[in-house]
Formats: C-alpha cells, structure tokens, sequence
C-alpha cells in the first residue's frame, strides 16, 4: 500500500520549528509523542495499529535522507517518534520560516498579551479569522483560520493570571477531544 506522507512531514516540521522558536536552535534529539489517532489522521489511514507502524516504518525509510534514522516506540496507543539531530539541523537549515508562528509566540509570550492583541496577530495574516468563547473548563478561547491559510490548527487559549497559554491541535485531534464550543467573538 502506498501512503501519503505530506501531512505528517508538514506536522513534524512544524513541531520542530516551533520548538526551535520558543527554545532556540540546539542540534539534538528530539522527541515527539502523539495518540495513535492523530497519527492515523496526518496519514489519512484508519486507526488500526498494525497498519499505523507499517506506514510510520515506511515514512521513517523515506524521511531518512532529510531527517536521519528514526526512531518508533510506541506503548498501547502512545507512540513516540526520536529524531536524531540531522532533523533538527534540516528543519533549521531548510524549512521557510514560519512568519505568523513566529509573531504568534512573540504575543503570546509577552505579559501584554490579551484576546484582543491575539486577533490582531491573527488578522495581520488572514482576514478569515474564527474565534469563539470556549465554554469548558480546559480552555477560554478558540483561535483558527477557517480556510486553512496560513496554517489549518485549532488554537486553544487559556489566560490565567499573568500570562496566557496555549495548545495547538489538528483539526481532527481537536474533534476527537470533545471540547465544549461557545459563541463565535468578531473582533
């Protein structure tokens, strides 16, 4: 069976230059942990692990002239992925570099931060920005871009007393997870 391979490259870069933006560039191991259900969704295949470690050993085998040999563990339905340093040092040297994360954790990081400077990052690279109260316990606010441009993640925010956090889901994972949506904020 042939897989495509495109999401999860892009999903994987996409963690390991956020990393590098928040800790800085070090040429390192890096581990990354996900539910096999996310990795099914990247690979569009459905959640059977048998057939998630055969796509994830060919993946690995493909990856291996970008990335270096890596490294599947898994436990039950947690499995985890090691990049030897080679993946560090191609992210750094060659995937563009992410404008909008970069401003994004820029705001989100300083003491300033509120919703209202959040959208205003996000309507800097979209006009097509949805934000909505979130009604449970685990969030405060959904931040995404409808169509998918610059980046098609669900970001959920919590503010607390002197700075605000996040995560960053899939579209799927988001799904999957449950979480209690609210009424949509313009702003």
């Amino acid at each position: 069976m042939s897989y495509d391979f495109t999401r999860l490259e892009r999903n994987l870069i996409d963690l390991i230059d956020e990393q590098q933006l928040k800790l800085g560039y070090r040429s390192e191991t890096i581990r990354l942990y996900f539910p096999g259900a996310s990795l099914s969704h990247l690979l569009h295949i459905e959640n059977d692990q048998e057939e998630l470690l055969r796509a994830l050993k060919e993946f690995c085998q493909e990856m291996q002239p970008r990335f270096g040999q890596i490294e599947i563990s898994y436990n039950k339905s947690r499995i985890c992925l090691v990049f030897p340093p080679e993946a560090a040092d191609y992210v750094h040297a060659h995937a563009p570099k992410d404008a909008f994360l970069s401003a994004f954790l820029a705001e989100i990081s300083s003491h300033e931060c509120s919703l209202s400077s959040l959208a205003a990052v996000f309507h800097r690279f979209s006009d097509h920005v949805h934000i909505e109260r979130m009604t449970d316990e685990e969030f405060d606010y959904l931040i995404y871009f409808p169509d998918g441009k610059p980046n098609d993640y669900r970001y959920c925010i919590t503010f607390e007393e002197f700075h605000a956090t996040y995560h960053r889901f899939i579209p799927e994972d988001y799904a999957d997870y449950g979480f209690s949506a609210g009424n949509s904020l313009h702003m």
